[in-house]
């Protein structure tokens, strides 16, 4: 019996030291560095680290760090110093990032989120149409950000300019606490904000929608989060990028199939990581106005690159974007599920 219960032991220490070696050959004890915000429109990261379902499509050999940010640019510096493999982030600092780089420094693999962006607006203030804007205080998140550019894109179609370019709309880049802070305090006139502070604007502002993003766009469809992977890490690891994506995949079908449940779970795990509560009525509107989606809605990022440039950030050329998207990886994962692939 001792010398069963020896030779057990010794076969299992063997298998580990396979299984070691294994791993140890095929991906170097790698880590994934992932970036993303503890927001509803970055739910698949929220759900899929917190649950553990990245970590079993990763496999034990590899591990995770993940890293919370507050800003897009932030996300791009941190790309660009080698600190962050893996990204959820808007489509605008993906296209600052991809530009700057001159291509070089990251890819577009999948979508996260489409839609989620509303401009409110106070009801004092009298807005009912773009004319109205003129000699208004409109808030956007962060100069250059998605929703910044998509702001200062409808005012110039609407014949309006910031006041920094000679118009008559005063654009103040802030943080979305700001935002509704300020809002609040009725020391702003509107904003142009994403989910959920656009419901938060509604609710506890006592704000009105002037207009939803999603009317502006062909089908209601755009990309207001998307998942970018640095080329270096792609290059070195793609079979990891490729369990990442079926991961990706997965949450994304889980959180469409099963709403409330994925709803409530991204709110304890906001208020689990940040300290932010957020009432089921809050996420529910937001969640309404969201499609979760692993489609990147390419047609859009392209028109975001356009506004930036019209917006006067992207330099004095066109930027070419031909190599900024790679959808192979995300293809062939939905291959293997037998899933529509998405078109570039």
């Amino acid at each position: 019996m001792k010398i069963l219960r020896l030779w057990v032991a010794l076969c299992f220490l063997f298998f580990l030291i396979l299984i070691g070696g294994a791993c140890s050959k095929k991906v170097n004890n790698a880590t994934i560095r992932v970036g993303y915000f503890p927001n509803i429109t970055h739910a698949q990261a929220v759900i899929g680290l917190a649950d553990g379902t990245f970590a079993s499509y990763i496999g034990p050999c590899v591990k995770i760090k993940a890293t919370l940010f507050n800003a897009g640019p932030s996300i791009i510096e941190a790309v660009f110093a080698g600190d962050i493999d893996i990204a959820y982030i808007g489509p605008s600092p993906a296209i600052n990032g991809y530009v700057r780089s001159g291509g070089r420094a990251l890819k577009v693999i999948a979508g996260v989120a489409s839609g989620g962006s509303l401009f409110v607006v106070r009801p004092e203030s009298n807005i009912k149409a773009a004319t109205d804007l003129s000699g208004k205080r409109i808030a956007s998140p962060q100069l250059g950000n998605t929703q910044d550019i998509a702001l200062r894109e409808y005012l110039r179609k609407c014949g309006l300019k910031p006041k920094e370019r000679g118009g008559t709309v005063d654009i103040l880049p802030l943080r979305n606490p700001d935002i509704l802070n300020l809002f609040m305090r009725k020391q702003i006139d509107g904003a142009w904000v994403p989910e959920p502070w656009g419901t938060r604007l509604l609710r506890e502002g006592g704000g009105e929608v002037f207009l939803d993003e999603k009317t502006l766009w062909k089908d209601g469809r755009f990309c207001s989060t998307l998942m970018i992977v640095g080329t270096g890490f792609l290059e070195k690891h793609p079979d990891l990028v490729k369990r990442w994506l079926a991961a990706h995949i997965k949450i994304t079908r889980w959180i469409n199939q099963h709403p409330e449940k994925a709803r409530k779970v991204v709110c304890d795990q906001i208020k689990a990581i940040s300290g932010i509560y957020l009432p089921k009525e809050t996420i529910d509107d937001a969640f309404s106005r969201l499609e979760i989606t692993y489609d990147p809605v390419v047609s859009s990022l392209f028109s975001y690159a356009e506004m930036a440039y019209s917006a006067g950030f992207l330099g004095e050329e066109t930027p070419d974007l031909s190599g900024m998207v790679d959808l192979s990886l995300l293809n062939g994962a939905l291959r293997e599920k037998s899933l529509p692939l998405v078109n570039e």
